[in-house]
């Protein structure tokens, strides 16, 4: 999701700029979509941790509106952002093996500090190493997680072309990073895709649906998105990439959770 990545989720293709020799500007900024449970109906809040508001806001929503961000966003004021109503965030931490996002510390902390439930994510670069290396990579720059009520799993945003690799070995790569992040962090990774990247690219492969998220990626204004191959629901839907939110520049995609804030606070405390 950045100035060199250009996507047309319509039309089911997608490319993205190689990552710059020694970590420079980001290829990607990445989408997110929902599908963990079924509507989230598993999931119960941790009342013992809710930070709840003394009085509530009259624009949170039954099904919680967020954005994700980058560098690509500059700097963000996530005061107004929490004012305006956006409830939960996903923030770029790192892609491939080097890059770091520079705004990452300073949206990590701030969106915390203003009671944005956020997480970070990383933009998978099977061209450039393994799955495992990858998440470890993530897991120690921005990836970890803390059961803290603000805290959302890890994400891998995984986009673009299918570099070079066949259905089978994507499908493999996947996993690794996923079982190098549930390792790590003892959480499953949220996978962030397209319905036209999953099916292409790894098949329409069933092997994630029990095991992560689903963090969709349709630009649309229809009432629900296409969803993978594979997967039966959606757990966050990232509907618009042309969004407007106060206390951050310029456009910004746009996200919605499936279940309401309790399911979404269940989510971030991985409560049963």
């Amino acid at each position: 999701m950045s100035a060199a990545l250009t996507l047309s989720l319509m039309s089911g293709t997608a490319s993205s700029a190689p990552l710059p020799s020694g970590g420079g500007v980001p290829s990607g900024k990445g989408y997110m979509g929902v599908g963990y449970v079924q509507d989230n109906k598993d999931f119960k809040p941790d009342t013992r941790q809710l930070h709840l508001d003394a009085t509530p806001h009259a624009n949170l929503l039954a099904n919680p509106v967020g954005v994700d961000v980058s560098s690509w966003q500059g700097s963000i004021n996530w005061g107004s952002v929490r004012s305006a109503g956006i409830e939960f965030a996903w923030m770029k931490a790192t892609e491939g093996t080097s890059y770091k996002d520079p705004t990452f510390s300073a949206n990590y902390l701030g969106a915390y500090n203003a009671g944005v439930i956020r997480g970070a994510y990383h933009f998978a670069r099977p061209d450039v190493s393994g799955g495992a290396e990858q998440a470890a990579f993530f897991a120690s720059n921005g990836g970890a997680w803390s059961r803290d009520n603000l805290t959302l799993p890890g994400v891998m945003d995984i986009e673009g072309s299918c570099y070079g690799k066949s259905p089978a070995a994507m499908q493999s790569w996947i996993l690794d990073f996923y079982n190098t992040y549930k390792a790590r962090t003892g959480r499953d990774v949220v996978i962030y895709t397209s319905a036209s990247w999953w099916n292409s690219c790894t098949g329409g492969w069933t092997g994630m649906s029990a095991r992560s998220p689903l963090w969709v990626a349709h630009w649309t204004s229809a009432g629900s998105p296409s969803i993978p191959q594979g997967f039966p629901f959606w757990t966050v839907w990232q509907y618009t990439s042309t969004g407007s939110v106060s206390g951050i520049s310029g456009n910004v995609d746009r996200d919605r959770f499936s279940g309401d804030r309790s399911r979404l606070l269940a989510l971030a405390n991985n409560t049963p």
